[in-house]
C-alpha cells in the first residue's frame, strides 16, 4: 500500500494511537475517499537521547480504519465483481457505486473503439474513492481470448513454440497496453495444460506438457509483474477433460496424486513467479472433491497449504454454473453462498437478465449473520481487498 504524506507540524512526535485515530475520523465506510491524515502532539520536542514512538503504517492504518467502519453489507459487496454492460463512463461508476463492488469485469461490450475512451471508463470507475479504487478486470490472453482490438500480440498457440522469453515478452506488452487505459487486472494465464487437440481450451494453453506450461506460465507472470495483476487460470486445471465448462461442469476421475504430476506444476511455477491471483474453474476432479472446484473448500486448502498461495482467489464466472441448466445451480444467491465459504476472496459474474446483484450480496450477508460463513471469514478477505485496492491508489 501507498502511503500518503502527513502534514508536518513543526517537529512534533506522530504516534500510531493518533493516526489510526485520524484515519477512523476521516473514513465514511461507505465509499467517500478519507481525508489527508493530520498529526497531534504535545507541543514538547523529544530529547535526542529519548527513543522514538513507533509509528504506524499509514496504509495498514488506512485499510484497518475502513475496515472498521464498514457495515456487514459493505464488507460483503466488496467481495463480489460483477459486469455491467455497455460504454457509457457514468452508467459504469454508477454501477460499482450503487453496489459498493470491489470490482468491474470488462467485457467485449465495454470496450469502445479507442484506448482513450477505454481510459475513461476506468477512470470513471475511480472517481468516487480515488484512494480505494475498484479492481478493473479483463480477459486479455491473446490469441482467441483478446478483447482489446489493438491488441495484435501473439496468443498461446504461437507462444507455446517459441522459447519462454517470448511469452514474457507478449506478456509484457499486453500489460504496459492494459494499464494504459486503466485496467489493473488480467485474467491473462492460462495455466491449464492438455495435449488433446480435441479439448476447448487446447488452443489457449502455453503448454501441451507439464514443464514447457509451466515455464511459460512462469514467464507470463514475470512479464506482467508490476504493472497489472496477474491471474492464473483455470484452477486446478481444465487439460484434464474436454468438455466446456460454459456448457456443463466437467468432471474427470483425477486424484491428489494425477493433479500433482499433471497439472500442479505449472500452477505452482506462476504461484512461485508471483501471481496475484488465481482463478477457480467449475470442474470436478472426482478423486480429491465431488463438489466445482469453485465451490470447493478442499480445493482452496490444497492452493493455499500445498502451493503456498497468499493472494486473491476468485471464481470463474458463476453465470456459468447457471448456464449448465443444472438444478443444484440454478439460485444466484446461492451459489455465491458457497463461492465465499469454500474460501473464495472475490465471487466473479457476468449478469444475465434476471440477477439481482443485490440480491446475490443480501444472499451472503445473511448467511454470515447467521453464521453460515464466519464473520472473520469474511473480514479476512475484505482487509485483503482493501489492501489489494489501495496499493493501487495514486501517490501523492
Amino acid at each position: 500500500m501507498r502511503s500518503r504524506p502527513f502534514r508536518p507540524l513543526r517537529a512534533l512526535a506522530l504516534t500510531t494511537a493518533a493516526l489510526v485515530a485520524l484515519a477512523v475520523a476521516g473514513c465514511t465506510g461507505g465509499g467517500a475517499a478519507a481525508p489527508r491524515a493530520g498529526v497531534s502532539g504535545t507541543g514538547a520536542s523529544p530529547s535526542p537521547s529519548a527513543t522514538p514512538a513507533p509509528t504506524a503504517d499509514p496504509a495498514a492504518a488506512y485499510v484497518d480504519a475502513r475496515l472498521r467502519n464498514m457495515t456487514l453489507r459493505q464488507k460483503v459487496a466488496s467481495l463480489f465483481m460483477l459486469h455491467a454492460p455497455g460504454t457509457d463512463p457514468a452508467a459504469l461508476r454508477g454501477f460499482v457505486d450503487r453496489y459498493g463492488l470491489g470490482g468491474i469485469i470488462l467485457m467485449g461490450d465495454n470496450i469502445p473503439a479507442t484506448p482513450d475512451a477505454l481510459a475513461a471508463e476506468t477512470a470513471a470507475t475511480r472517481a468516487s474513492d480515488p484512494s480505494l479504487p475498484p479492481l478493473v478486470g479483463i480477459d486479455e490472453e491473446g490469441g482467441d481470448v483478446t478483447r482489446l482490438p489493438w491488441d495484435s500480440g501473439p496468443g498461446a498457440v504461437q507462444l507455446r513454440s517459441q522459447p519462454p522469453e517470448a511469452t514474457k515478452q507478449a506478456f509484457a506488452q499486453r500489460a504496459q497496453l492494459l494499464k494504459q487505459v486503466g485496467i489493473t487486472v488480467n485474467f491473462g494465464t492460462v495455466a491449464d495444460v492438455t495435449a488433446d487437440p480435441s479439448s476447448f481450451i487446447s488452443d489457449r494453453v502455453l503448454g501441451t506438457d507439464p514443464a514447457s506450461a509451466a515455464e511459460r506460465v512462469a514467464a507470463s507472470v514475470a512479464g506482467q509483474k508490476g504493472v497489472v495483476l496477474s491471474t492464473l487460470k483455470h484452477f486446478p486445471g481444465h487439460g484434464e477433460t474436454d468438455a466446456d465448462s460454459h456448457l456443463t461442469v466437467p468432471t474427470a476421475a483425477i486424484d491428489l496424486g494425477r493433479f500433482g504430476a499433471q497439472d500442479e506444476p505449472s500452477f505452482r511455477a506462476g504461484v512461485d513467479a508471483g501471481a496475484d491471483l488465481v482463478m477457480f474453474g467449475h470442474l470436478v476432479y472426482s478423486g480429491v472433491d465431488a463438489q466445482p472446484a469453485s465451490l470447493s473448500a478442499a480445493w482452496h486448502r490444497i492452493l493455499t497449504d500445498r502451493l503456498g498461495f497468499r493472494g486473491v482467489s476468485i471464481t470463474d464466472d458463476l453465470r456459468m454454473l447457471q448456464d449448465t441448466g443444472l438444478p443444484q445451480y440454478q439460485d444466484p444467491g446461492a451459489n455465491a453462498v458457497a463461492a465465499v465459504a469454500a474460501g473464495n476472496t472475490m465471487v466473479l459474474m457476468v449478469q444475465g437478465a434476471g440477477v439481482d446483484p443485490g440480491a446475490m450480496i443480501d444472499a451472503v450477508t445473511a448467511a454470515v449473520a447467521d453464521g453460515r460463513i464466519p464473520a472473520a471469514q469474511v473480514d479476512a478477505q475484505a482487509r485483503k481487498l482493501l489492501t489489494l485496492r489501495h496499493s493501487l491508489a495514486p501517490k501523492e
